[in-house]
């Protein structure tokens, strides 16, 4: 047997060739610990301190976060806590 359909769609997706998602808030809220509102507020700063959220409807109301840049937010926060080599003594 040359290809086994199964054994091919048991593989984990390799995560790195998956297309960026667009994410509503209720998604977006539990990966980063943050009221709406503040979010709304870091992304209103000059630079922007939180991703822009982009509207899904050329004049609508409904808008989504593209999910590589909350995962880059994400990990930008973890590496801010890190201790660099100059802390530890």
């Amino acid at each position: 047997m040359a290809n086994n359909i199964h054994s091919i769609s048991n593989q984990e997706p390799d995560k790195t060739s998956l297309p960026d998602r667009l994410l509503r808030w209720d998604q977006v809220q539990p990966r980063v610990g943050i009221c709406r509102s503040h979010a709304h507020s870091l992304a209103a700063q000059n630079p922007p301190q939180f991703p822009r959220p982009r509207k899904l409807v050329p004049g609508g109301r409904a808008s989504a976060w593209v999910e590589s840049e909350i995962n880059a937010w994400v990990q930008q926060r973890i590496a801010d806590t890190q201790p660099d080599s100059s802390d530890i003594a």
